[in-house]
């Protein structure tokens, strides 16, 4: 595969992959900086920051940053995660230019206009507000709580109602200039671009970023207890998670496996027990959420009130069952189903550049495609159980239910199940 990466002089990676099949480009600047990097008083604020960057420039106003990428019939965007901040476009390939001088002009001069503030302070206490309202975000955001209490990786990426509602200018760029070092990103492109042309154009566009140094960050305690909120609605929602491998830890390629044969698709334990033969519930799945230094894996579901606890029970047999046995069967399914999902990345010029940019901020470099299947082929059933065995067996999950939960059993009695 054609990746190329250069180190700019301050610090910052370019990273592309030339697909010159494709008529495209996606690009973007990734910065290793997002809630994770806040302190408790300024929850909320990287959000905010990602927010603010499109309401205007000295260059630009907000009108412009959009009219400008959406006359070349491009797109624009951005996210904020709890360990990284995305700025990213996708264009047509003679127009890659004119999206990263748009995503460089916001990324590191964004004007921060008090009454733009204040405009888009409550657009966001309406987003907080809507996740609030749904139940399947509020279970997520208290499943965090549950699992890491008071440390940043237990707090909303949105923030709160109160600390958004008294965030001041200073802070943000305060906050900025705390955490975009050239040390800290990456700048990716995948699509129809030359590297040579895109890295001189980045060097030109952040050269005179600072590099700085990388996060300093609190390590992670995982202490599980429960986190509820009654709430009218027809069904419960229901989290489950344990602490689980980083993404820097090998055994991340397994942990992906066992999600997978939990509750990865239509042919997992869960789905066939829970759905398909109990009929329980529409919704349950498992997942994986990797970190620098810390992971979880865990299960969602959704069911009726009066099925909550036979649910949470039959969900804990079959957690436990993959502590029990592992069939071969089970983990050619889960394989083939990553290592397709890899490929599938490489049909997509988004899916691309994100990929590469987040691996190469992980590791420092992008591993090679065949290493990667290699990693996951090598994966086996026996890998796979004791995992389970040393997640599962013997600790306490973290829970978080929404909804009607009267009847939901005690967190204490559903810490025995795992015993």
């Amino acid at each position: 595969m054609s990746v190329e990466i250069t180190r700019l002089s301050n610090g910052i990676h370019v990273v592309t992959h030339h697909m010159p099949h494709l008529e495209t480009v996606a690009l973007g600047i990734w910065v290793k900086a997002g809630a994770r990097d806040e302190r408790a008083d300024e929850n909320g604020i990287a959000h905010f920051l990602e927010h603010m960057a499109f309401k205007g420039t000295p260059r630009r106003s907000a009108r412009a940053i959009a009219e400008e990428i959406e006359s070349a019939g491009g797109e624009i965007n951005a996210a904020t995660g709890m360990e990284t901040t995305t700025y990213y476009a996708r264009v047509l390939k003679d127009d890659w230019t004119l999206a990263l001088d748009i995503l460089a002009d916001i990324f590191t001069a964004p004007e921060l206009d008090e009454e733009e503030l204040e405009r888009e302070r409550d657009v966001i206490l309406q987003e907080i507000a809507a996740a609030h309202d749904q139940p399947d975000d509020l279970v997520f955001d208290l499943a965090q709580a549950a699992s890491f209490g008071e440390h940043p990786l237990g707090r909303s990426i949105l923030g709160t109602h109160e600390l958004v509602g008294a965030v001041t200018r200073q802070q943000i760029l305060d906050w900025k200039n705390r955490n975009y070092w050239g040390s800290r990103i990456v700048v990716a492109a995948a699509g129809h671009v030359d590297h040579k042309a895109f890295a001189a154009e980045a060097e030109r566009l952040l050269g005179a970023i600072e590099e700085g140094h990388g996060p300093q960050r609190e390590l992670p305690a995982f202490q599980p207890t429960a986190c509820t909120a009654e709430k009218p609605l027809d069904q419960a929602h229901l989290v489950l998670t344990f602490e689980a491998p980083s993404y820097r830890d090998p055994e991340i390629y397994v942990l992906q496996v066992l999600s997978n044969i939990l509750g990865g698709g239509m042919s997992s334990r869960l789905f066939q027990e829970v759905r398909e033969k109990r009929g329980l519930c529409y919704s349950v799945f498992s997942f994986g959420s990797a970190y620098e230094d810390v992971g979880q894996v865990g299960v969602y579901a959704a069911t009726s009130p009066e099925h909550t606890n036979e649910l949470m029970g039959l969900t804990t047999e079959i957690m436990m069952s993959v502590a029990a046995e592992v069939t071969e069967a089970e983990v050619a399914r889960a394989k083939a189903q990553l290592k397709a999902s890899l490929v599938m990345n490489l049909e997509s010029a988004s899916s691309r550049a994100d990929q590469i940019a987040r691996q190469f901020l992980a590791f420092g470099e992008v591993p090679d495609m065949s290493t990667l299947m290699a990693k996951i082929e090598a994966v086996t059933p026996e890998q796979v159980r004791a995992l389970a065995e040393r997640l599962f067996r013997s600790r306490k999950p973290a829970f978080s239910a929404v909804g009607h939960i009267g009847q939901v059993m005690e967190y204490d009695a559903l810490a025995r199940q795992f015993g």
